[in-house]
């Protein structure tokens, strides 16, 4: 990857973190176009650049998009266990139970760690419990 690349990628973390999404975004969009025309771009990093812009599309609620992301994290670096888990979120908000159980299960193996995640799975758990008690 090369160095203008790498720049991207870092400024638009930083616009991430100081929350100035919609530029964080472009250049996000910028980085991961880069990379599919070059091909140089690290997994990880790429991941994390199509992650961070699905967390930017999940705050402004496209989630159809943010899943998009999501997946396109996953399928770039299939043990990154974060995008799992926010994949996992936006399918329980829509009351896809089992995937959301899916993708939670996935990140806890990923990370049997992922506190986030196990609460998530159990919350998803009661939650489709409580939806089959009521018949529905």
């Amino acid at each position: 990857m090369d160095e203008v690349n790498s720049q991207t990628l870092e400024f638009a973390h930083s616009e991430f973190k100081r929350q100035n999404y919609k530029h964080a975004e472009d250049l996000y969009t910028k980085f991961i176009s880069s990379c599919a025309q070059f091909r140089g771009c690290e997994a990880r990093k790429l991941a994390s650049a199509y992650n961070n812009r699905g967390q930017i599309k999940y705050l402004r609620v496209d989630f159809n998009e943010a899943v998009e992301d999501f997946t396109s994290a996953i399928q770039t670096d299939s043990r990154f266990e974060i995008p799992f888990y926010n994949r996992g979120l936006i399918r329980y908000r829509l009351g896809f139970f089992d995937e959301a159980k899916s993708d939670f299960q996935h990140a806890l193996t990923l990370n049997p760690d992922f506190k986030d995640a196990k609460e998530s799975l159990q919350r998803t758990l009661l939650d489709q419990q409580h939806k089959t008690e009521r018949g529905y």
